[in-house]
């Protein structure tokens, strides 16, 4: 990590807990005008307009998710800088992630996109990983 930048480069997305996403879909989307940018088995994501971060919708949760450029040299910063490890770095599909602690108590989850973005049929249903352009890339929109 470069001591001349922040660790954190932006807001992937805040995560909500819900058990039928069929009844997120008719909330979030038919009554409060969210559009799906993609949705797999286990989880649905909303677009939030004025952002490309994301409503995450899942089984767990809330949590919020903040990405960043590569999760296992952050994690290290983290962790050196007076943080707390509560989950350390593991596998994810679009590329790796892990859970921290700050010295207040907040809890966050820290991600990269090393293996890509989420790929999406036209439906917006998640068909894998495709290579993104660039680090940063919206799912399913690069």
């Amino acid at each position: 990590m470069s001591p001349g930048g922040p660790l954190f480069r932006k807001l992937d997305n805040l995560l909500l807990r819900v058990a039928d996403l069929d009844a997120a879909i008719s909330f979030y989307r038919d009554q409060l005008g969210h559009r799906v940018l993609w949705r797999s088995e286990e989880a649905i994501g909303f677009a939030l307009p004025d952002t490309d971060a994301e409503l995450v919708h899942f089984h767990i949760g809330p949590e919020t998710d903040v990405l960043v450029e590569n999760v296992d040299e952050a994690f290290a910063f983290f962790l050196s800088a007076g943080g707390k490890a509560i989950e350390p770095p593991f596998d994810i599909a679009i590329g790796r992630c892990a859970r921290v602690r700050d010295p207040f108590g907040n809890d966050l989850v820290i991600l990269d996109q090393s293996k890509g973005v989420l790929a999406t049929d036209t439906e917006g249903r998640v068909t894998g990983v495709r290579p993104s352009g660039s680090v940063f890339g919206v799912p399913g929109h690069d």
